[in-house]
């Protein structure tokens, strides 16, 4: 069984998760999106990390091109999650 699931890391403290889900939307169907800190987090951040778990694992692969681009003010870097591994925030 391939990966479902994304993790994005370097995304900008000023992202959102809608603007996560309206990027990789592109690439396909999310299932489900989470960001930390959440959006309406107290907790200063310098940097977020985005899971995404898509319907199609041919939506991965995809998603990995976006490594390297500049999305709001970082380069965003895009890999597969482990598989077998499920981010305990995921609904399984």
């Amino acid at each position: 069984m391939a990966a479902t699931v994304i993790q994005v890391t370097n995304v900008s403290p000023s992202t959102t998760s809608e603007q996560m889900r309206t990027l990789f939307g592109f690439l396909g169907t999310i299932e489900e999106l989470k960001l930390f800190p959440p959006d309406d987090s107290p907790m200063p951040v310098t940097s977020r990390v985005c899971f995404v778990k898509f319907q199609e694992p041919e939506s991965v692969g995809v998603s990995q091109h976006l490594t390297n681009t500049v999305f709001v003010d970082r380069a965003l870097i895009v890999v597969p999650f482990a598989e077998g591994l499920s981010p305990i925030y995921f609904h399984v």
